[in-house]
């Protein structure tokens, strides 16, 4: 099972091998606008799961928003410890 440190170690592997067949490298290369785009609906999708559907489905979606706000801070260089001093 991953946690949120084994995800960012993951994606940051990839993004800085530059793995050509990544989801997660193309994604950082799509820029901030197409990433910022995917946080907005992935939120919006976590909202709606909240309020009408399974606890399954809605730990599904904010799996993904968790991936999508992890690829952001890849983009933009933020690290875990920059997040951490905030909680």
């Amino acid at each position: 099972m991953k946690s949120f440190e084994s995800l960012w170690t993951e994606l940051s592997a990839k993004v800085e091998a530059g793995t050509s067949s990544s989801q997660t490298v193309a994604a950082v290369d799509s820029g901030i606008h197409q990433i910022c785009k995917k946080v907005l609906e992935e939120a919006g999708e976590v909202w709606l799961a909240a309020e009408h559907e399974s606890d399954e489905n809605l730990a599904k979606e904010i799996s993904q928003l968790i991936y999508h706000l992890q690829t952001l801070m890849l983009a933009r260089g933020i690290k875990l410890e920059d997040i951490y001093r905030h909680l």
